[in-house]
């Protein structure tokens, strides 16, 4: 299956959590409650297997129909997470899922890959802002290693992509989709645990932080996180 298909807008993914939340407000009358609600609903998303999720006429009619079944039973407080914002969160929990001969792959291609110096990774990452601003995906791909491998963190707490996507096509798609609505979705460069990296803004909120793995001039793999639990500090740390 092309893991590419199903891709989210960041505007539509944080327009639905608002969406959600706002429903189980009304009905519950707070919002630490409703938060749970929230984040059960889309427990039970990410539980449905990818076919059930692809054939799903309207994700949101189905959410909004769950969380409003939620709220008539009010479920029991669920304990919530520490957050989090390093990006090595990402790559840990990616690394419990990915079976043991594609971890040495990674391993074994990164020691052969020639590393780039931290300019060169700097005008690589700005290439790929432009790339994606613009929405030009030939010259995106250009930039991607043929095997280029994508991972998405949405912490379970929105709708995104649920497994790894690899290769320079899918990974160009993924993410054009992804940062697509340029009137609402702006992208930058950043420094994220001392790299530069791409931060993405929907309407002022930090909505994604990604970086990138770059060898022979060629990004390896992207990270990018969208949970919105661990993208808490960058939105603390926006100008008042």
């Amino acid at each position: 299956m092309d893991h590419a298909v199903g891709a989210v807008p960041l505007a539509e993914s944080l327009d639905e959590r608002r969406h959600l939340l706002d429903v189980a407000c009304r009905v519950l009358g707070s919002r630490v409650a409703a938060e749970r609600v929230v984040d059960e609903a889309y427990r039970r998303w990410y539980r449905l297997t990818d076919p059930e999720r692809v054939r799903m006429p309207s994700p949101r009619v189905w959410l909004t129909k769950v969380v409003d079944e939620a709220c008539l039973t009010r479920p029991a407080p669920v304990r919530p997470g520490g957050e989090q914002r390093e990006i090595q969160s990402l790559r840990a929990s990616y690394g419990e899922d990915v079976e043991p001969d594609e971890r040495a792959r990674w391993s074994v291609g990164a020691r052969r890959a020639r590393p780039v110096s931290a300019r060169r990774e700097h005008e690589i990452t700005v290439a790929v802002r432009r790339a994606c601003s613009d929405q030009d995906r030939p010259r995106l791909r250009s930039l991607l290693a043929p095997d280029a491998t994508a991972f998405f963190d949405s912490g379970g707490k929105i709708r995104a992509l649920t497994r790894p996507v690899r290769g320079d096509e899918q990974v160009a798609r993924s993410l054009l989709v992804l940062l697509a609505g340029q009137r609402r979705v702006t992208l930058c460069t950043g420094s994220v645990n001392g790299r530069t990296g791409l931060v993405a803004r929907c309407d002022d909120q930090v909505a994604a932080v990604l970086t990138l793995d770059i060898a022979d001039s060629l990004v390896l793999q992207v990270w990018a996180v969208l949970n919105p639990d661990k993208l808490r500090s960058w939105n603390r740390s926006l100008p008042g």
